[in-house]
């Protein structure tokens, strides 16, 4: 909630009326740190293990798309420099993008290298454009079958390619060819190449997997590192005349030219290495943020400080560090860039803090193509390329496999593999949407309905979607059916179309005006109904909450004369939870609502609680409110988990200290100071209501009231009634006019009251002192869902008036020469 009204005076210091501008909110994790670039020692060390990595596979994935090999090392480069620098993503490591492998060695083919480099040029600008738009989040829409499914057939084609290099061989241009064309080249295959091969695949796989000690030790090398090292030996001694990476001098190196070719196919083309680039580094952002959040979330288990939390990507902020990336990467000769799971993984897993371990790991590949031209250049190409293999295996995931079989859209991938495979990337990928939203459709128009009678009662099962395409088999169903009967019609099925909703509404009105009795289910039993007056409907789910008490019918209430469109409501427990029906039907009501957010609510915000789990509360704003069950504290103030330290008692009362009714009740004063001197809040807020019940009973009480407990804490607001009936004190206005009994007056009195209960707390008055904290007054009208805020000059102590303003829809709140402005949609009104 912010609370922003008009201010006569403010005395806070600048930063703290900033934090409390509308729309901002202060994030729960440590500040960003500002000046210049910081190296820690986690960082360094993580980019040494990243540039390991990155070198082998750099020069694995030249070989692989026949590009220059220095072109490799170039994007590396600049990947790591300036996608890490201007990223998104700090954790995200981007280089040659493995997911272009295939599509890049087609266009070198097809148009050279230079004109290739110009297209990658192309791809940087439009992905610029794009992140410019906003459009980074649009492209995630993409179902993910196709996503994983495009990504896996580019890893088939990737080994398919590597097995003849790995045999001693060169590839054909297409993966159909390729995969035609391998059992001529294993009968011409010469022994060397492929045991250099098969030793380096042989440590990719067991070099993370060995026990004990042995493990331990060399569990810190990289395995790709380690693989091609061995490998590299190997050959070395036993076949030196093995085919070994030539990296030309760089006087040798070319630049793009102007490109040449139909428009339309290099269109086509800048359009493909864009979408795939994309998708392959706003996936791989999405994946690091996972790693970062578990990382964060895992307790350590050397006792040692736990990770510092990594702010969550900006996907669109990546989507034009890569856009960058890739303009000066084809700029210079360089191949296509994009963020990289392998790459970013190990970053996560070696304990990278920040951005500078992806910088310094680019750092680190430009100085060895200066220095260790010579090492490389030992490298056999059939280790590269089992690297790479290697790789492209691991791009055909059997998680995301199980995951979308689970889904039932395996139909989705198999086809967009078939589709990548067959006709090429882009071509794939039309291929998986064409099948996705015939799938889709199919669902939407498959509809089981059946009929079954048990002892005189029908049960109506609609099995699927309720479509205008469901109408007529629903039609006939129903029309079969007596007339006066008595049926359960359960819909199974999360969508109805108003064709639908008025055939079933005509049947309903006619077998109810016959003395038929119908109930309308949802799949696990729950009944679904409204009333037919619109002004006391219940059951629309337009928020989470809204439906609750729906839940709680009587068994064997009459229906009621209408159907909902809405999602089947969960089925009711066994009634075993008490004898007692008022405590069976409050049973129901909370065992309903648990499962309700465990089913919908939970998946939403189970990734907000572990950050504030692993980060501990930083609440801006102490609310104290009443503890009547009609005010929703998260509604009413739009906050969220980790917003909000809420107190809430009989009344919004604060006694006030040093009295003997305040020392008997520390609960409200222990909780004011741990909420000031422990978590910092930035203001505080008492916030009373309309027709509350605390204030109607100190205006009703006699003076023999009897000391009960109750009334024993209802003592704290006598303060609000004395200060009521005083002719001392003026009474306090809503919005410009008086209060409409005594009842809304004593509420609104009593809130301008506890304000000063409260600058009586010892740390509250040191904190106002020092002009870090803020007091503000708030009244909240139920009947009319309006909020109403006491004007800054009254509960900061410095003005007579006690005026509530009405706070209006669209209300912001700015800071303009140091000094709080409110401003709604008609007019601004400098305090």
């Amino acid at each position: 909630m912010s609370a922003c009204v008009p201010t006569r005076n403010d005395h806070s210091p600048r930063s703290s009326r900033l934090s409390r501008v509308s729309g901002f909110k202060r994030p729960h994790g440590s500040p960003p740190r500002r000046g210049r670039f910081r190296v820690s020692g986690a960082d360094l060390s993580a980019s040494i293990t990243v540039f390991l990595i990155a070198v082998p596979m750099s020069l694995g994935l030249a070989v692989a798309m026949d590009a220059p090999l220095a072109a490799g090392l170039v994007s590396a480069a600049i990947g790591g420099i300036v996608a890490g620098l201007l990223g998104g993503t700090p954790l995200q490591v981007s280089g040659p993008s493995a997911g272009l492998t295939v599509v890049t060695a087609e266009l070198i083919q097809i148009y050279g290298w230079r004109t290739t480099c110009a297209i990658t040029v192309g791809a940087g600008l439009l992905q610029i454009l794009l992140g410019s738009l906003r459009a980074a989040r649009s492209a995630l829409a993409v179902s993910p079958a196709i996503v994983h499914g495009t990504l896996a057939g580019i890893g088939v084609a990737i080994a398919l390619a590597q097995v003849h290099i790995v045999l001693g061989g060169a590839p054909q241009s297409s993966a159909l060819d390729n995969a035609l064309s391998l059992p001529s080249r294993l009968a011409q295959s010469e022994p060397a190449a492929p045991l250099v091969g098969a030793l380096t695949i042989a440590l990719l796989i067991g070099w993370p997997r060995m026990p004990g000690r042995i493990g331990a030790m060399t569990g810190r090398i990289p395995a790709a590192l380690a693989a091609v090292a061995v490998a590299t030996v190997v050959a070395a001694v036993a076949t030196p005349e093995i085919a070994r990476v030539d990296l030309p001098s760089w006087r040798s190196h070319v630049l793009p030219e102007v490109p040449h070719g139909p428009v339309a196919a290099l269109a086509t083309a800048v359009f493909t290495v864009m979408l795939v680039a994309s998708l392959e580094s706003l996936l791989a952002a999405v994946s690091v943020d996972k790693m970062s959040a578990d990382r964060a979330a895992s307790a350590p288990a050397d006792g040692a400080a736990p990770p510092r939390p990594v702010k969550r990507s900006d996907l669109d902020r990546e989507l034009r560090a890569q856009g960058v990336a890739n303009t000066l990467s084809g700029l210079v000769g360089g191949l296509a860039v994009s963020g990289g799971a392998v790459r970013s993984s190990a970053n996560v897993r070696a304990g990278a803090e920040s951005r500078a371990a992806t910088v310094l790991h680019g750092v680190w590949v430009l100085l060895s193509t200066a220095l260790l031209v010579t090492a490389l250049e030992w490298i056999p190409l059939a280790a590269l390329a089992a690297l790479v293999m290697v790789v492209g295996i691991q791009m055909v995931s059997f998680a995301h496999i199980r995951k979308v079989h689970k889904h039932r859209e395996f139909l989705v991938y198999g086809a967009t593999i078939t589709g990548v495979l067959l006709t090429g990337v882009l071509e794939g990928v039309a291929i998986g949407i064409v099948v996705a939203v015939a799938v889709a459709l199919h669902r939407l128009a498959r509809t089981r309905i059946t009929v079954t009678e048990q002892g005189g009662r029908y049960l109506v099962a609609a099995r699927g979607q309720l479509t205008f395409l469901a109408v007529p088999r629903l039609s006939r169903t129903l029309g079969r059916l007596p007339h006066g009967v008595d049926a359960v019609v359960e819909l199974d099925g999360f969508f109805m179309d108003h064709a639908a909703y008025e055939t079933i509404q005509d049947w309903y009105a006619a077998q109810t005006a016959m003395g038929g009795r119908i109930e309308f289910t949802g799949r696990s039993g729950g009944r679904i109904a409204e009333p037919a007056s619109a002004a006391h409907s219940c059951c629309r789910p337009w928020t989470p909450w809204r439906n609750h008490h729906c839940h709680d019918r009587v068994p064997g209430a009459l229906p009621t004369p209408a159907v909902t469109v809405s999602p089947a409501v969960p089925k009711k427990p066994p009634t075993t939870l008490s004898a007692n029906p008022a405590e069976r039907q409050g049973g129901h009501r909370l065992l309903s609502g648990l499962s309700s957010f465990q089913r919908t609510t939970a998946p939403l915000v189970r990734e907000e609680l572990a950050r504030l789990a692993a980060e501990g509360q930083r609440p801006s704003q102490l609310f104290i409110t009443c503890a009547d069950s009609r005010l929703v504290t998260s509604m009413i103030t739009a906050s969220g988990p980790g917003d909000l330290f809420t107190v809430r008692n009989v009344g919004n009362l604060v006694p006030p200290p040093g009295t003997a009714e305040a020392a008997n009740d520390d609960s409200v004063a222990a909780a004011i100071e741990y909420a000031v001197d422990v978590l910092g809040v930035e203001s505080i807020t008492v916030c009373g209501h309309s027709g509350c019940g605390a204030m109607q009973a100190l205006l009703g009480a006699a003076p023999e009231t009897p000391s009960t407990p109750l009334w024993r804490w209802l003592r704290h607001g006598l303060p609000s009634l004395d200060r009521m009936r005083s002719r001392h004190h003026s009474w306090a206005r809503i919005a410009g006019r008086m209060p409409t009994d005594a009842v809304e007056q004593l509420c609104l009195t009593n809130v301008v009251q506890q304000l000063e209960h409260l600058r009586a707390h010892e740390s509250v008055a040191r904190r106002l002192t020092t002009g870090s904290l803020q007091l503000h007054g708030m009244y909240f009208h139920v009947g009319e869902a309006q909020a109403y805020l006491l004007t800054e000059g009254v509960s900061s102590g410095t003005g007579p008036d006690e005026v509530f303003a009405k706070v209006a829809p669209g209300v912001e709140c700015a800071v303009d020469d140091g000094m709080e402005v409110l401003i709604t949609p008609d007019s601004a009104v400098r305090a």
